[in-house]
């Protein structure tokens, strides 16, 4: 789960562009299947967006944009830095954004902090698999 907050004014193409910039260093560095896509945009304004523009990184300008990932399990420190040099270098190509204008926070939880829907308790493994199907109409 992932969550990205920026300045409002972007392009629904923008947006979109930053999404899969995300979505595509998550899958090639972070272990997390290609399916799994959830990610919520909030487009801010500027009152309510506050960030200093130097303070470790910068100079950070209007485009800067902060990405909180949430995830199940814990990484390695050089899984998380090869996820933060692969998302950097994919948002720089498109939609453009650079490299300072991009800060990450990851947190990590435990599987019974998430129920993926039906009520149930994400439990890994086949027990919990069976229950969902069981759990469809």
């Amino acid at each position: 789960m992932s969550r990205i907050s920026l300045l409002k004014g972007k392009s629904p193409d923008y947006l979109r562009a930053v999404s899969d910039s995300l979505h595509q260093a998550l899958v090639d560095t972070f272990g997390v299947p290609a399916d799994d896509r959830f990610q919520v945009i909030h487009q801010h304004e500027a009152y309510e967006m506050s960030f200093d523009r130097h303070y470790m990184g910068g100079p950070r300008s209007d485009d800067y944009m902060l990405i909180n990932v949430t995830a199940g399990r814990a990484r390695s420190a050089a899984v998380k830095q090869a996820f933060y040099r692969r998302l950097v270098g994919l948002l720089a190509e498109s939609p453009g954004v650079r490299t300072q204008d991009v800060m990450v926070v990851i947190t990590t939880t435990q599987a019974d902090d998430w129920s993926f829907g039906g009520g149930e308790l994400y439990a890994p493994g086949a027990a919990w698999q069976n229950a969902m199907a069981e759990a469809q109409p």
